[in-house]
C-alpha cells in the first residue's frame, strides 16, 4: 500500500500548472506553483516542522514544551500541525488585521490565539512580535521559533522548494515571483535556482506600504512586506521589485479564481500581478513560475465577500462610475450653494436653514463664496442648538460666535466612495467643489437619497 506515515509526510511536491487564461495574449509560459495544496493550505508548512526538528535537535524545545511563535496565520498552521503531532502546546501571536478564519483555524488545531495591534511600530512592546516574545521567556519550557531569524525557514526552501521547481521545469525557468514576507522562499528557493542557473531573475512581489519597495503605511494584504529587514532575508538575490497596491492585489487574486479556478489569497494576487507585468516585457522563450503561497479559504470574509470589498473602494457599488457630480446635480429645489456671513446673526442662520430645509451652511466673511478660500467656517444646526439652548441670548450674536471649522472639501469628479468614507468617518457635511469654486453642501441624507435612486434605477 501506499500510505503516507502522517500527515507531515506530504508536505511539499506542490502541483505545476500552466496559466494559460489570465495570461492571455502575453508571450511568455507563465506557471502557478501551487502551495495552497500543501496540508495545512500554505506553503509556510515546509518551514513549521524544519524549525521544530532543529530545535529539538539543539534542546531548545523538550516534550511537554510551549511553542510561542509571531505569524500572519500561516506559518502558526504549519506549526500547529507538527505540534499536533509531537505533543506541543503552541500559542501564536497575531496581527489585528489579519483575518477570523486564520485565527479560527488556528484555534481549531489547538493552538492559542493572542490578537495585538497592527498600527504599532515593530519595537513596541504592542506590536506581536514583541508580545510573543514576552510570553516566551514568560512561559516555563518555551520556545520561540522566530521565522524571521530562524536558519531553518530559508534552509526548507533551499532544499524542497528550489529543487522541486528546478525538476518540475527541466531547468527551463528563466523568472521566479513571489510575496516576498520574512523573505525566507526568495532567499532559499532563490539561492537554489541561480547556484543551478545564474541568469534565473527573481522577483519580488511588494505591498505598496512594505519597506522592501518604499514608504511604510498600512495596507491590508496579508502575509508579505515588512516594516523592518528580518535577518531570513538575502536582499541581495532579488534581481528586481515590482509594488503592488491592495487593490490590484484582491482583484487579481478574484480574476485567477473565476478564470482559472484556483482559490487564492492576497499576497498570491500580489505575486501574480507583478507576473503579469513582467510578462509583459519579455518574450515567448520566458518561463516564468509564480509561487501561489496560499488559499482563499483564509480571506472569504475579506477578498471574496462583495460587500467588504465595496466597503474598502475595491469594487464600485453601481454599474457606471459614480462621482461626486452625479450626487450634486440630481439636488433640486435650493440654489447650488447657500452660506451665511459671519457678521449675519444667529436667528438670521436660523431663518436661512427654515427656509430652506437644511441643517448645515457655509460661512464667509463677505456674502459671498467665489473660491473655497471664502469660506472661513460652518454653522450646523445640531450643535448650534446645544449653544443657544444653553445660552438664549446668543440668538442675538454674530454667526461668528458659533461657527465652527469648514466642511472637507471633495472635488466634483472624485469616486463617490471618498463621500462614504468622509460621511462616516464622523464629517457632518461635505463641501463639493469645482477645482476652486465651491458647488454645494453634500450630506448624510443626500448620499442616502443618491443611493437609493441608484438601487431603483437598478
Amino acid at each position: 500500500m501506499k500510505v503516507a506515515p502522517d500527515i507531515l509526510a506530504v508536505v511539499g511536491n506542490t502541483p505545476l500548472v500552466r496559466l494559460s487564461r489570465i495570461g492571455r495574449g502575453l508571450r511568455p509560459t507563465i506557471l502557478g506553483k501551487l502551495e495552497h495544496l500543501n496540508p495545512g493550505g500554505s506553503i509556510k508548512d515546509r518551514i513549521g516542522l524544519r524549525m521544530i526538528e532543529e530545535a529539538e535537535r539543539k534542546g531548545l524545545l523538550r516534550p511537554g514544551g510551549t511553542i510561542v511563535e509571531p505569524t500572519s496565520g500561516n506559518t502558526g498552521v504549519g506549526l500547529a500541525i507538527a505540534a499536533a503531532i509531537k505533543g506541543y502546546r503552541l500559542v501564536c501571536t497575531m496581527a489585528d488585521k489579519q483575518s477570523q478564519e486564520k485565527r479560527d483555524l488556528l484555534r481549531a488545531f489547538g493552538a492559542e490565539v493572542v490578537v495585538c495591534p497592527t498600527a504599532v511600530p515593530p519595537e513596541s512592546p504592542e506590536s506581536y512580535y514583541k508580545v510573543a516574545e514576552r510570553i516566551a521567556k514568560e512561559t516555563p519550557g518555551g520556545y520561540l521559533p522566530n521565522q524571521y531569524y530562524n536558519a531553518m525557514n530559508p534552509e526548507a526552501h533551499y532544499t524542497t522548494t528550489g529543487p522541486e521547481l528546478w525538476e518540475q521545469t527541466a531547468g527551463k525557468i528563466t523568472h521566479l515571483v513571489a510575496g516576498v514576507g520574512t523573505g525566507g522562499t526568495v532567499s532559499g528557493a532563490g539561492k537554489y535556482l541561480k547556484e543551478r542557473e545564474p541568469k534565473i531573475q527573481i522577483v519580488g512581489a511588494d505591498p505598496e506600504g512594505s519597506l522592501y519597495t518604499g514608504d511604510i503605511h498600512p495596507y491590508k494584504v496579508e502575509g508579505i512586506g515588512e516594516d523592518f529587514y528580518p535577518g531570513t532575508f538575502d536582499p541581495a538575490l532579488v534581481d528586481r521589485w515590482v509594488r503592488v497596491s491592495d487593490r490590484d492585489s484582491f482583484l487579481t487574486a478574484r480574476r485567477l479564481t473565476r478564470e482559472e479556478g484556483i482559490l487564492v489569497g492576497g499576497s498570491t494576487g500580489t505575486a501574480m500581478f507583478a507576473a503579469l507585468e513582467v510578462a509583459k516585457e519579455l518574450d515567448k522563450d520566458a518561463v516564468i513560475v509564480v509561487l501561489f503561497a496560499d488559499s482563499g479559504r483564509s480571506y472569504l470574509s475579506k477578498i471574496y465577500n462583495d460587500e467588504w470589498m465595496r466597503q474598502n473602494g475595491y469594487l464600485q457599488r453601481y454599474p457606471l462610475h459614480a462621482t461626486v457630480l452625479d450626487v450634486v446635480k440630481d439636488r433640486m429645489g435650493t440654489p447650488g450653494l447657500i452660506v451665511v456671513s459671519k457678521a449675519e446673526t444667529v436667528r438670521s442662520a436660523i431663518e436661512t436653514m427654515q427656509r430652506y430645509g437644511i441643517s448645515q451652511i457655509p460661512v464667509v466673511s463677505d456674502g459671498e463664496a467665489r473660491t473655497i478660500s471664502d469660506i472661513i467656517g460652518s454653522v450646523q444646526e445640531r450643535t448650534m442648538l446645544d449653544r443657544v439652548f444653553r445660552e438664549p441670548a446668543l440668538v442675538e450674536a454674530q454667526v461668528e460666535r458659533v461657527m465652527e471649522q469648514p466642511f472637507p472639501v471633495v472635488q466634483a469628479n472624485e469616486d463617490v466612495e471618498r463621500l462614504y468614507a468622509e460621511l462616516s468617518a464622523g464629517a457632518p457635511a461635505l463641501l463639493a467643489a469645482s477645482d476652486d469654486r465651491p458647488v454645494s453642501v453634500i450630506t448624510k441624507a443626500d448620499l442616502l437619497e443618491f443611493v437609493a435612486h441608484q438601487r431603483k434605477a437598478t
